[in-house]
């Protein structure tokens, strides 16, 4: 019989309520071959305290052990952490699954350090739809790419780009109203905590400054939908998701935590499906 491979350690850098989840699952094996080993955080304490219910007691440590104490590591804090992270978890020739993809331009020689220090950097892109048919599309000619989302409300409130320019989403809505319109570069810097999507989409398409967003606030929503559009000379396609808002948090989408389980699923399962 084939010798047993010992379980690939997964590492969580962030413990908020995306990384809580992730947590539960593999404590609770629904992963075969994968073991929670390490977590880090902002709040080391917090985290520890947090991590206590955990049957698989894994250590909680600072960000420059937690290399050595992972085979893969989640990214799942905050794009302000994300250049630290990225760059301790790729220096040390990891393989990292991020979450905050609308940092990655704010590291702009991250692929030739990736390639100088053999770190592999993986986008966990559960909220937007057709990343598969998008990147097969790329293999080819794509002439244009649109990204419309809509989003609730109440999640702009205490966005700068937004209370800057004279709007109050503390007081409600009668209707959807535009609040940008640009490139996924401008998009992801002027919502840091909304558009990993439009980086996402960027990553597997036409680029940063190729692809086009516009944002819609929208009373009439439960959950952040997002519209992609790809004019190619292979395929042509429109896609929508409607994503359903975290019960642990309303300004993250449900399906977040579990395209981190997708993604760690297929670092071992023995059939994978997608290009």
């Amino acid at each position: 019989m084939p010798k047993a491979l010992a379980p690939l350690r997964v590492g969580l850098a962030g413990y908020g309520s995306v990384g809580s989840a992730v947590a539960r699952k593999l404590d609770d094996g629904a992963i075969p071959g994968l073991v929670l080993s390490a977590i880090t955080a902002q709040d080391l304490n917090k985290a520890a305290k947090n991590a206590q219910a955990l049957q698989c007691k894994p250590r909680v440590v600072p960000l420059a052990e937690l290399p050595d104490l992972a085979d893969v590591v989640v990214e799942c804090a905050t794009g302000e952490a994300f250049p630290a992270i990225v760059r301790t978890i790729l220096g040390a020739g990891k393989t990292m699954i991020a979450l905050s993809a609308a940092a990655v331009p704010a590291v702009p020689d991250l692929l030739q350090f990736a390639l100088e220090h053999g770190g592999r950097l993986r986008i966990a892109s559960g909220a937007l739809p057709g990343i598969d048919s998008i990147r097969c599309a790329a293999e080819g000619t794509i002439h244009s790419v649109k990204l419309n989302s809509r989003i609730v409300p109440s999640t702009f409130i205490g966005e700068d780009y937004l209370t800057e320019r004279g709007f109050d989403f503390t007081k409600p809505l009668s209707g959807p109203m535009h609040v940008f319109s640009g490139s996924a570069r401008e998009a992801a810097a002027a919502f840091p905590r909304h558009f990993n999507v439009a980086i996402s989409l960027s990553l597997a398409g036409v680029g940063f400054d190729r692809t086009q967003v516009k944002i819609h606030a929208d009373p009439g929503i439960q959950g952040a939908i997002h519209e992609v559009e790809v004019d190619a000379e292979e395929v042509q396609f429109t896609l929508t998701s409607r994503n359903r808002p975290s019960v642990a948090n309303p300004k993250t989408s449900r399906i977040i935590s579990l395209s981190v389980i997708a993604a760690l699923r297929s670092l071992v399962a023995p059939i994978q499906v997608g290009s």
